[in-house]
């Protein structure tokens, strides 16, 4: 018996419901961005925009940097979940043509990260602005709306991303070893470096969504479609390990 498409969603996401681990992650996303950004913007948000040369709108959604973590942990897991105790072998039984069960995994996935990153975005925003005080600004601001928007579509393209690499590598502890400490340590590192392949990398040009007026080349939707362009390729090499090798 063939499964229809939106059976096999259905499974996917009751799969996701009913981890624990996988739920988590998920209600992470949120929950770490809005401690990160009550810490911040309660403790150093005006002083920091006093400061010449600060920027309102990206300091608004900082904490991203860190609900990001969350976003790659869901991924990661609610695909490496199915290469724990031959569970592949029990979703592949039930629904045997590779290509359905992979696009519609990666489906919720994408859909739930996105209705949580844009409800990440948002929020964060509007509970930054409490402490900010005469600092504060508002949804009208120029590049808020955009970057609250941009900045739930980034979340929700870094958790697929990690999904692909996941696919791919068989491991979320091998996908969350790489992706974690590059994510963490490698702006810093870098912080004063805008060379042309730093500025390609996906976070690098996925957060320029955030900024207000990001400068270089890329623009805040064209640095987005080019970290799209790196979870294209990793969505697809997932695709091509799933169906080339046993289950």
């Amino acid at each position: 018996m063939i499964m229809a498409p939106a059976t096999v969603l259905h499974s996917e996401w009751i799969k996701i419901r009913s981890v624990r681990s996988i739920h988590g992650s998920l209600a992470a996303v949120l929950v770490t961005t809005l401690a990160v950004t009550v810490l911040a913007l309660g403790t150093v948000g005006q002083e920091q925009a006093e400061r010449a040369g600060a920027e309102p709108v990206f300091d608004a959604f900082y904490a991203l940097n860190f609900g990001q973590i969350a976003a790659i942990a869901f991924g990661a897991t609610a695909v490496s979940s199915e290469f724990l105790g031959g569970a592949l072998r029990i979703s592949l039984a039930a629904v045997p043509r590779r290509s359905l069960f992979y696009a519609a995994k990666m489906t919720v996935i994408g859909g739930a990260a996105l209705v949580v990153g844009l409800l990440t975005s948002f929020s964060a925003f509007l509970v930054g602005q409490l402490f900010m005080g005469e600092h504060a600004i508002g949804l009208g601001h120029p590049g808020v709306l955009r970057a609250a928007v941009g900045g739930g579509i980034y979340l929700a393209l870094m958790a697929l991303f990690a999904a692909g690499l996941t696919a791919l590598l068989r491991s979320a502890v091998a996908v969350l070893s790489f992706l974690i400490p590059f994510l963490l340590i490698f702006p810093f590192v870098f912080a004063g470096t805008a060379t042309a392949v730093t500025r390609y990398l996906p976070d690098r040009a996925g957060q320029l969504v955030l900024h207000q007026n990001p400068e270089g080349s890329l623009g805040p939707w064209s640095g987005l479609a080019v970290t799209a362009a790196w979870v294209a390729a990793a969505l697809l090499a997932g695709w091509w390990a799933m169906g080339r090798r046993d289950a």
